[in-house]
C-alpha cells in the first residue's frame, strides 16, 4: 500500500499535537520564605521536581540582627522547611536524585563552617573535616553515595574534596602550578569531577577530575579566567562561565565538551551571563543571562535551538509582573528548572519550581522521530 507524504504529515502533526494537547500545562510554583524570611534561593532538585533545596535568608531588624542563611528543603507535599543546623547559619547546595540525601554546609558551634548530609528524615550529619579546618559541600552524585566540595588543609588553602560512601575525606589536591581548588559537582557513579583552580594575580581556571587526574578545560579566546560549575550525568560536558580580571564587568556562559574543548553559548545581547546547570544527556543547559538593556533573566540553552529567555517562554506564567531571574538547577531529562526570581505577588525574592511540561526532552524526540519518518517517505 502506497501511502503519501501528506498522510504522513497529517498523522505526524496529530500524534504530535494530542501528546502536546494531553500533557499537562507547564506551572511555576514560587516557594516562599521560612519564618521571619526576606527571601530564598532555590539552588538543587530531585529528578522529579518533588523535592527543592537551597537557602532562605532571615530579615535583619531595626537592631542589625538577623541576615542569617538557612538551609530549607521544600517538598510538595510539606513546603519549605528548615532543616537543623549546628549554628546559625546554613546552606543546602544539592540533593540526590531521589531527594533523600541533602548535602551543604552549616556553622558549627565553634564559629566554623562545615559541610554537611541531611538524611531524609531531616537528620544532620558534619561531614569529615581536619581539626580546625573548614569545608562546604557543593554537589552530590545522583545516587547520593559522592559529595563534592572543599576542605581547608594545615596552611587553610582550599583544596578540592570528596566524601566517600563510607563517609571518610579524598583531598584532590591542586594541579599543577596552583594555589587552591574547590570541586563543584560530580557525574553520576561519582567518578568524574568539575573543579576550579586558583592562580596567583588572580587567575581561575575550569578543570576535569578523575582517576587520571586533573585535565585543564580549554579557555575561550580572548578571555584568561574559566569556572565550571556543573557537568552532564557521564561527566563529558561541563558548563560554566568564562571572564577576565578581577570586579568582573563581563562574563559569558560556556561549555566544554569531552576532549577539552570550550564553546561560546548564546546570550540575549547583554554583558554577564553564566550557565550553572546541565541536563544529564547535555541537551539542556541552565543559568542566567543579561541582555541589552542590563537586566537579568534566567534562561534555558537548549542543543540545536540556542538560548531561551524562560521569561518569554512562560509568559504566560507570568502575567502579575512576576520575573525569573536566575535559574541555578534542571533535573535529568531537563523537565524542571530552579532558581530564583521576583514574585510579584509578595513583593520579594524566592526560590521557583517552573515545571515545563510536557518534557522538552521528549518533544524533541518525538518531533525528530517525526522528520525522520517524512525524510525516509519522501525518498522512496
Amino acid at each position: 500500500m502506497r501511502i503519501s507524504v501528506w498522510a504522513v504529515v497529517w498523522s505526524g502533526a496529530v500524534v504530535l499535537g494530542t501528546a502536546v494537547g494531553s500533557a499537562q500545562s507547564p506551572s511555576l510554583t514560587w516557594l516562599g520564605v521560612l519564618a521571619n524570611g526576606e527571601r530564598s534561593y532555590a539552588l538543587g532538585l530531585s529528578a522529579d521536581g518533588a523535592t527543592v533545596v537551597g537557602e532562605d535568608i532571615a530579615v535583619i531588624d531595626a537592631d542589625g540582627n538577623g541576615g542569617e542563611s538557612r538551609a530549607f528543603r521544600w517538598t510538595r507535599t510539606g513546603g519549605m522547611q528548615p532543616l537543623p543546623a549546628a549554628g546559625a547559619f546554613s546552606q543546602a547546595t544539592g540533593v540526590s536524585a531521589d531527594g533523600a540525601v541533602v548535602v551543604g554546609w552549616t556553622e558549627t558551634p565553634a564559629g566554623e563552617f562545615h559541610a554537611a548530609r541531611w538524611s531524609s528524615d531531616g537528620g544532620l550529619t558534619l561531614l569529615d573535616t581536619p581539626t580546625g579546618a573548614e569545608s562546604r559541600a557543593l554537589g552530590v552524585s545522583a545516587n547520593g553515595t559522592v559529595i563534592v566540595g572543599w576542605a581547608e588543609d594545615a596552611s587553610n588553602r582550599l583544596i578540592a574534596a570528596r566524601w566517600l560512601p563510607d563517609g571518610s575525606l579524598e583531598t584532590l589536591g591542586v594541579p599543577a602550578g596552583y594555589m587552591t581548588s574547590w570541586a563543584t559537582a560530580v557525574s553520576s557513579d561519582g567518578a568524574v569531577i568539575a573543579a576550579t583552580a586558583y592562580q596567583e594575580r588572580f587567575r581561575w581556571r575550569a578543570f576535569r577530575w578523575s582517576a587520571t587526574g586533573w585535565a585543564t578545560l580549554d579557555l575561550l579566546a580572548g578571555y584568561e579566567n574559566s569556572i565550571a560549575n556543573a557537568l552532564s550525568a557521564n561527566g563529558a560536558v561541563i558548563v560554566g562561565a568564562a571572564f577576565n580580571g578581577v570586579g568582573v564587568t563581563e562574563r559569558y556562559a560556556v561549555r566544554w565538551l569531552a576532549d577539552g574543548s570550550v564553546e561560546p553559548l548564546a546570550t540575549l545581547g547583554g554583558r554577564m551571563s553564566e550557565a550553572r546547570a546541565v541536563s544529564a544527556d547535555g541537551a539542556f543547559i541552565v543559568g542566567f543571562s543579561e541582555d541589552a538593556s542590563g537586566r537579568t533573566h534566567a534562561v534555558r540553552w537548549v542543543q540545536g535551538v540556542g538560548v531561551q529567555n524562560l521569561n518569554s517562554v512562560y509568559a504566560s506564567l507570568l502575567t502579575d509582573g512576576s520575573i525569573l531571574i536566575g535559574a541555578s538547577a534542571v533535573s535529568p531529562d531537563g523537565r524542571y528548572i530552579v532558581g530564583w526570581g521576583y514574585n510579584a505577588a509578595t513583593g520579594r525574592a524566592e526560590g521557583f519550581l517552573l515545571d515545563t511540561v510536557p518534557e522538552p526532552a521528549s518533544l524533541l524526540a518525538l518531533s525528530a522521530g517525526f522528520m525522520g519518518l517524512l525524510r525516509r517517505r519522501r525518498a522512496r
